[in-house]
């Protein structure tokens, strides 16, 4: 099986052999991904000229009628996806639905949205400023469409909701997308744009994929296209600085390594119900997606009397986690998606063991159920333990993308909230913390550096959705190394494909336009 681009209207084959992507579980050869032949800038054009007026022509309200379609194209094969799901990412049912029905609900939010938005076609601020002695003389803050396209380069960990989450965002916005999935998972992305094609839901333009390297995509930009990059960071730092980057300045929004954290504070104390919530959540970190999510856990700070208490309950929990293929529904931990990335977690633990020891883990599994330790890309859930935090560099820079984490002592609050920061910023970081001025005083010191915050104390308890989950209501994105980009954030996830201009001169002219426009405050 070779995985086609869809492009121009057109599904097409590459002219090589391609890269081959296989069963993690196994290591079955399932098929291959190729663009060899493909010209780049034909692909871009095409989604100029034809989804941009498409796109552009359309209310918000018709936009969102799209998405609504998308997803009902989506819940129509749920089935198949899974299947691909388990086959090609190793994952799990929990690991599925999580890339699956997160991007068919992410799909809906926004449809939501463009409903709300109704017929305008674009969006004025709320309220005016004047600008002279008389109030003759006024401004307004207009968003409007950009004529471009939106390049999607999505990272293997969410084939699924890593496409959609960014396709919701640029087509609400009417700007078509442009997508190239990661060639390891490209098969999950491929089967569903084949299958939301085939439904005719989409104008022509408004969707392309292309499976394999991409080159020449990003040298096909223009100055009103953006780029959208969810990866690493040191191939982000490559996109950033690019020649056609640099001459055409399009958009650009990174999402890079992340060395996100939680902190459990001094009143989640062992054998309190906030103690078993912060177990709980790092252990949900090293085995859900088998660690392989961006917003993942990655260093946890505990106050120092109760470390040890911590690592050994959730070495005991880890234990109790059968590990293996998850066509066996006992199964609830699977593999990492290739034997590279199972070879880069060894190779990253190894590293950490410089300034940390290991609790548990570290290495592969000691035993599977249904599955070969020596054809599986399996790793073990590994949890590490660095008494002296304020002493590593390590741990705070380096993020192993798999089952692992790292535990830290603390003295203070304030301490904490500084080791929290060494991470040079990041997508999320979750406080366990029952006092509600304490948390407030963290959420301050913070804020700065992570782009969500999950406050969880005996109020949210369980109810909570997860240190991991991304919301499209909410923020994803965040500061410093974590690329400093942002998406999603309800309606505000339009403004990277939208054009903000300030608006001068009369009442009446900008009456007109707000007359033409949906009222929303981006």
């Amino acid at each position: 099986m070779k995985l086609e681009s869809y492009i121009a209207g057109h599904w097409t084959a590459g002219s090589g052999d391609g890269r081959p992507f296989c069963n993690p579980v196994t290591g079955e050869i399932l098929g291959s991904v190729d663009d060899s032949g493909i010209d780049a800038a034909r692909v871009l054009e095409h989604a100029r000229t034809q989804g941009c007026p498409a796109l552009s022509a359309l209310t918000f309200a018709e936009r969102g009628e799209i998405l609504k379609a998308i997803a009902d194209v989506l819940v129509a094969n749920r089935d198949k996806y899974f299947t691909i799901a388990r086959l090609n990412s190793g994952n799990t049912k929990t690991d599925a639905t999580i890339d699956i029905d997160g991007a068919i609900g992410t799909l809906k939010v926004f449809a939501r949205y463009g409903k709300s938005l109704g017929a305008a076609k674009a969006i004025v601020e709320p309220g005016s400023e004047q600008l002279a002695k008389e109030p003759v003389f006024l401004a307004r803050h207009i968003w409007t469409t950009r004529p471009g396209i939106a390049l999607q380069i999505n990272a293997f960990n969410f084939p699924s909701w890593g496409l959609w989450e960014k396709v919701s965002t640029a087509l609400l916005a009417g700007v078509p997308s442009v997508a190239k999935p990661a060639s390891v998972t490209a098969w999950l992305a491929h089967e569903m744009v084949r299958d939301v094609v085939a439904a005719k839901v989409v104008p022509p333009g408004g969707l392309s994929l292309v499976c394999g390297s991409g080159k020449g995509l990003i040298d096909a930009l223009r100055p009103m296209d953006s780029l959208a990059f969810t990866g690493s960071a040191d191939t982000a730092l490559s996109l950033r600085s690019g020649a056609a980057i640099l001459r055409n300045a399009p958009r650009v929004s990174i999402e890079a390594d992340s060395i996100n954290a939680s902190i459990v504070a001094p009143d989640a104390a062992p054998g309190s119900a906030l103690f078993a919530l912060a177990v709980r959540e790092v252990v949900k970190a090293l085995t859900i997606k088998a660690g392989q999510l961006c917003t993942n856990i990655r260093r946890i700070f505990v106050e120092k009397r109760h470390l040890t208490a911590f690592g050994e309950a959730v070495a005991a929990e880890l234990a109790t986690i059968a590990i293996g293929d998850p066509a066996d529904a006992a199964v609830r931990m699977g593999p990492l998606v290739d034997a590279s990335q199972q070879a880069a977690a060894l190779e990253g633990i190894n590293r950490l063991r410089q300034e940390a020891d290991v609790i548990c883990g570290g290495e592969h599994p000691g035993s599977l159920q249904g599955a070969d330790a020596s054809k599986g890309a399996f790793v073990a859930p590994t949890l590490l333990v660095c008494s002296r935090p304020e002493e590593a560099t390590t741990v705070h820079e380096m993020e192993v993308f798999g089952p692992c984490a790292t535990i830290m002592p603390y003295q203070t609050i304030d301490e904490a909230v500084a080791l929290a920061a060494r991470g040079g910023g990041s997508l999320a970081l979750s406080l366990f913390c029952a006092d509600p001025k304490l948390q407030a005083q963290t959420v301050r010191g913070l804020a700065p550096w992570h782009g969500r915050l999950l406050v969880v104390d005996d109020e949210v308890g369980k109810n909570h959705t997860g240190h991991a989950i991304v919301m499209p209501q909410c923020v994803h994105g965040g500061p410093g190394h974590a690329g400093g980009g942002e998406e999603l954030g309800g309606l505000r996830g339009l403004r990277f494909h939208m054009q903000r201009s300030a608006v001068q001169g009369s009442p009446s002219l900008l009456q007109e336009l707000a007359n033409d426009a949906a009222e929303a405050g981006l």
